[in-house]
């Protein structure tokens, strides 16, 4: 009772939906032979369902048309017959376990890039080139205009003959809907230009022939924004008079609102808002939205937390929650909310490595839960009892390797005792967390506690670990996740100051843990350019460090991805931390009570001094592999991983070979340092068949 909003059923054209909770369209990067919806595809949306979403749109950016190039994201392919049948095993997968699956499509106009695949010539109203994708376009022919309505009426008949509950008109995001609605791409002085009926008039005519095609008993929808944030685009006032104007045909079953136009790097990063946003930011837009149109709304941008998503609907706000970022994470939220099983939801942190791997063309999987994606691998979201022996498993470290590598064993029914040094578990995502805009990861820490708690895992916090300690526990198995130290020695000529015993550089953990007071004159020299080296960057300049950040590389945090990047750059431009690529540093010695860092340019060689008291340096991790060496002479696989088994997802050799004495695993970053989602994935696909 205390989520009846969430759970009362709604009716959306001709269908009705068990529930108010959506995974709203986004581009899974999953569909494969040329764009068709493959097993991998169907089991990650079977999987929502399976977990209670009530309606999953798929597919976001489907194509319409074969000049509407899919290939870059591996989006869904709707210009062809032969996705059909695809749709129909997607239909009855996700129908079988009582969910509702539509599908977004779309002509992406300019919105895609040309050269690659078929090398398309992409069109748009007026011609004008899209910034983000930095690709040109011809204006668009009459000629072309009724050739791609007429695709998208054959689309629609595809998903219908397909088996799909309906289709989602995507006029946002500046697709070639709202290319032509905009005053800000559509310049055009014809019927389909100028006035406001002119500019509506594809839309128009695309939603007329699509219903004409499908009749009234197939859902059709639009996903539309709320404001494009643009001085030259559409205002919210705007938006609102044009969804008004498409209700009033009585054609459209709901529709789908988000904030922000995003044709810009900018404002692209307010679309899917990372973890530096608040809860529900553009919420207001959806609802005014509402206000004018008489059928469904549905939003969905930073909705993670079934409490947030119960207020919204009670308030009225919209009528549905798209909560897909949500179920990403956990795609069994709903059915834990069912079952009274709040705490142990594996709740979104907003680390948006889901949706920055997919504007790199890379497949969407998420930062903190392995299984999602890869259900069609066998990795499971719900960890099975084993049925063969109990096991004694000890892990030592508990960054995410650790964490989940004790998680996984204790489902499994083992005796795991987890080793920590320190006295919390959370490894580097405790670091990364003191960042000012970061702070919302140490949310991954927390479950992991909330779990390591209810299975009952002896965690020996504030404990190193060392040999004798392990075996005096007479393991069965050995997990080392014990990470490793920041890489500063590297380059000797970095600097070591005789007199005090200590590097002359520092780390950004230093920074970032405290352990170092902030200079007033900082040079952070990145060369990973991922989230440590921005991160320090604007927790130094927060604290009033004039700061400048040096990269080798092309642009500060150019690993810091697409929806990511632009909200540090908002935060160090507003505290005017200087940003310098192409410089690597060469040298650090000290001066009096200075430090000079001396950078070499990239590409001439040219050498260059800052006269600092303070060098941070960002170099990435060495791994502690000191306890592994000590301990893997007397393991029974002697430290090895059968890298086919754990590629294939199949349990280790060495487990039922017969053979004495413990087996041994090393994991994360005391391996070899990638990332979190690494961690976590190789504990998970390692673990789950001890």
């Amino acid at each position: 009772m205390a989520f009846e909003a969430l759970f009362k059923p709604i009716q959306i054209g001709s269908q009705t939906i068990r529930n108010r909770v959506v995974s709203t369209a986004h581009a899974e990067v999953h569909a494969t032979d040329g764009g068709m919806t493959t097993e991998r595809y169907v089991k990650y949306y079977e999987e929502k369902a399976k977990g209670g979403c009530g309606l999953c749109i798929c597919g976001g950016s489907s194509v319409v048309s074969i000049d509407s190039p899919q290939g870059w994201w591996s989006s869904v392919n709707l210009s062809t017959d032969r996705i059909i049948p695809h749709f129909q095993n997607l239909a009855d997968a996700v129908h079988k376990h009582g969910g509702k699956i539509m599908i977004q499509i779309t002509h992406m106009g300019r919105r895609s890039r040309w050269d690659g695949y078929d090398w398309s010539t992409l069109v748009s109203p007026s011609g004008i080139r899209e910034p983000v994708h930095r690709s040109t376009c011809k204006t668009i022919e009459v000629e072309e205009i009724h050739r791609i309505i007429y695709d998208f009426t054959q689309a629609a008949r595809r998903a219908k003959e397909g088996g799909l509950d309906g289709v989602e008109l995507s006029a946002v995001h500046q697709h070639l809907i709202d290319q032509f609605w905009s005053p800000r791409v559509n310049k055009r002085t014809d019927e389909w230009g100028g006035s406001f009926e002119n500019r509506m008039r594809f839309g128009m005519e695309v939603l007329k022939a699509v219903r004409a095609e499908v009749g009234d008993d197939f859902v059709v929808g639009m996903r539309i924004t709320g404001d494009e944030f643009h001085p030259d685009g559409l205002t919210h006032e705007d938006m609102k008079k044009i969804a008004a104007y498409y209700d009033a045909t009585g054609m459209v079953d709901y529709f789908g609102v988000v904030g922000s136009g995003c044709d810009t790097h900018n404002t692209l990063a307010n679309v899917i808002p990372n973890m530096s946003f608040p809860p529900e930011p553009f919420l207001h837009l959806a609802a005014g939205i509402k206000e004018v149109v008489n059928v469904p709304v549905i939003h969905a941008q930073n909705i993670k937390d079934p409490n947030q998503a119960q207020r919204i609907l009670e308030g009225g706000y919209v009528d549905l929650v798209g909560m897909t970022r949500a179920q990403i994470a956990d795609p069994h939220l709903i059915a834990k909310i069912k079952m009274g099983q709040i705490d142990q939801i594996k709740q979104c942190v907003g680390a948006n490595y889901c949706i920055d791997r997919q504007y790199q063309g890379l497949d969407v999987l998420c930062i903190q839960n392995a299984a999602t994606s890869r259900e069609y691998m066998g990795l499971p979201h719900i960890i099975e009892k084993s049925e063969g022996p109990k096991r004694k498993v000890v892990v030592v470290g508990g960054g995410p390797a650790g964490m989940e590598a004790a998680r996984v064993c204790a489902e499994r029914g083992h005796d795991v005792t987890l080793f920590e040094a320190n006295d919390q578990i959370g490894g580097q995502i405790t670091i990364a967390s003191k960042a000012p805009q970061r702070d919302q990861i140490a949310g991954i820490t927390r479950w992991y506690q909330l779990e390591l708690n209810r299975l009952e895992v002896d965690q020996r916090l504030g404990t190193k670990a060392d040999e004798a300690t392990i075996q005096d526990l007479r393991p069965d198995v050995v997990i080392l996740a014990t990470g490793g130290q920041p890489f500063l020695t590297q380059v000797p000529e970095w600097g070591y100051d005789a007199d005090t015993d200590k590097s002359l550089v520092v780390s950004t953990w230093d920074i970032l843990n405290g352990t170092v007071a902030p200079g007033k004159n900082v040079l952070i020299f990145d060369t990973i350019c991922e989230f440590s080296g921005v991160s320090a960057a604007d927790y130094l300049a927060d604290k009033g460090s004039k700061v400048e950040i040096v990269t080798d590389d092309i642009k500060p945090g150019a690993a810091v991805g697409g929806t990511t990047f632009p909200t540090y750059y908002r935060s160090l431009y507003e505290k005017e931390v200087i940003m310098t690529s192409d410089l690597a540093l060469h040298k650090v010695y000290r001066e009096g009570d200075s430090l000079v860092a001396v950078l070499e340019n990239e590409y001439t060689g040219a050498l260059e001094e800052r006269v600092v008291d303070q060098v941070v340096v960002e170099n990435g991790v060495r791994p502690d592999e000191a306890l592994y060496y000590s301990l893997k002479e007397q393991s029974r696989n002697k430290g090895q991983m059968d890298i086919e088994a754990l590629y294939a997802i199949k349990p280790q050799p060495c487990l039922t070979d017969g053979g004495e004495g413990f087996a041994l695993f090393r994991l994360g970053d005391c391996t070899a340092p990638r990332n979190t989602h690494a961690a976590i994935y190789d504990a998970l696909r390692l673990c789950k068949d001890f």
